[in-house]
């Protein structure tokens, strides 16, 4: 792995220690985090409160712990609607796995569920700036369909992370794809000094080094 991607996998684990926040809960909680990841690829969505409940002895304080740690994004009746990489907010990403359509939080998340399961699957999404389609074909660390995509970027806003919001809120909402070199080059020039550019095959391996931890 490149030096590049290992200070970018650092700098977002200083933003969002996932697996540190994982790591720190008790080992059933971890299994239970896990167990929710791969509801979203078995199942097409989150596991519920109720299925929760079934897996723990107190289900609001699962709920609180995983809330209070950032793992899991719950709406306001408690009912989990995202875990890093996965939501079920319709955002622009959409990825078409196992049979099932779900949604990631960004465009890096994105990237990060094929390594993570081992799985082929399809990303639909759009350039941040033009809207342009963007259609990934991904199996593992491979893009399939390489060169359909050459002209494709993974781009970040590091600036874009806020103390006062989640991160689904605030980073994810400025880790992006930007499609066109003349495109990328102009949005990392507006802000040089916070903006990061990366190919896809760079951003593949950022999404897999930060997230497959998890399933650990």
């Amino acid at each position: 792995m490149s030096e590049k991607i290992d200070k970018a996998i650092d700098h977002l684990n200083k933003i969002l220690p996932l697996k540190a926040n994982q790591q720190s809960m008790s080992l059933d909680m971890q299994a239970l985090h896990r167990d929710i990841l791969h509801s979203y690829v078995e199942l097409g969505r989150s596991l519920n409160r109720g299925e929760i409940a079934q897996r723990v002895d107190n289900l609001e304080e699962a709920v609180k712990t995983l809330q209070q740690k950032d793992m899991v994004v719950f709406d306001d009746s408690g009912e989990p609607i995202g875990a890093y990489p996965f939501t079920m907010e319709k955002r622009e990403h959409k990825i078409s796995v196992n049979g099932h359509l779900v949604h990631s939080m960004c465009a890096l998340d994105s990237l990060a569920v094929s390594p993570m399961y081992g799985v082929e699957l399809e990303i639909n999404s759009v350039c941040h700036v033009s809207g342009e389609s963007v259609v990934i074909r991904q199996k593992g660390l491979e893009i399939l369909n390489a060169s359909a995509v050459r002209d494709v970027y993974f781009a970040i806003n590091w600036n874009a992370a806020s103390a006062n919001s989640c991160c689904a809120d605030s980073l994810c909402t400025e880790m992006i794809f930007l499609k066109g070199e003349s495109v990328a080059n102009n949005w990392f020039n507006e802000d040089a000094e916070h903006r990061q550019i990366f190919t896809l095959d760079e951003a593949v391996g950022f999404a897999a080094g930060f997230f497959m931890p998890l399933l650990e």
